[in-house]
């Protein structure tokens, strides 16, 4: 029987996510099959794997948006997705797209201080069709932050930008990260951007988390092992 646990009463020393055996198929064609994983609260976990190797099902199944057909799943009842398109509503000012789903009085307040840790404090009223595509993303992350989640997840939120803003987004990522502590998946193709981003570094292949690396300050190291294992490179080829 497939179960997703919300778990909301969870004590603040449980980790963020905890998976086992988790099954998603579609059809006849199996994706995922007797997956485990543990995310750590404030732990930043990166997956890399190719295209088409469950990646994003995996995050799905996270946020509840999947079903799945076997195995369980415990997260916090109220994940925080940030997807590659930022998803703003292109009717509502930047403030009412943060403040989506608030309830009470103090919405605009809540909306204006996330905006504010994302550089847009000053931007409340404006329109989604004025920002550029960094700006955009930094709301998308005000509008998943605002909630306080305790589990952040991350499905390929930069690929869309250049190289210069990719870097700045980074930066913000990992103060916003540092400050709320939230347990964070990053769905990713990119080998350096998950070194530079994660305490550790996973690899996905046929279902399950083949190859698993602990972030340490030899990234060059690290980078050969990751794209060894993603076949890149030949084994403990330089990268």
């Amino acid at each position: 029987m497939s179960v997703h646990e919300a778990a909301a009463a969870q004590r603040p020393a449980d980790p963020a996510v905890i998976v086992n055996g988790l099954r998603r198929a579609y059809g006849d064609r199996t994706v995922i099959q007797g997956l485990d994983l543990r995310i750590e609260r404030g732990e930043f976990v990166a997956l890399l794997g190719e295209s088409g190797c469950g990646k994003t099902t995996l995050l799905r199944a996270l946020a509840g948006l999947d079903p799945i057909q076997g195995g369980r799943i415990i997260v916090p009842k109220r994940p925080a997705v940030v997807f590659q398109e930022h998803r703003l509503l292109p009717w509502d000012s930047l403030w009412r797209n943060v403040a989506l789903g608030l309830d009470g009085p103090d919405a605009r307040a809540r909306a204006a201080a996330a905006l504010a840790e994302v550089g847009l404090g000053d931007r409340l009223d404006d329109w989604p069709r004025n920002l550029s595509g960094g700006q955009a993303q930094r709301v998308a992350l005000a509008r998943a932050l605002v909630q306080q989640p305790q589990l952040l997840l991350l499905d390929e939120p930069f690929a869309a930008l250049d190289a210069l803003t990719r870097i700045r987004m980074h930066a913000l990522v990992r103060e916003l990260v540092a400050t709320h502590r939230p347990g964070v998946l990053l769905v990713t193709h990119d080998v350096d951007e998950a070194i530079a981003l994660a305490d550790r570094i996973l690899v996905m292949r046929g279902g399950r988390i083949a190859f698993a690396h602990r972030a340490h300050r030899d990234g060059l190291v690290a980078r050969g092992d990751l794209l060894a294992e993603l076949g890149v490179l030949a084994a403990h080829a330089p990268a």
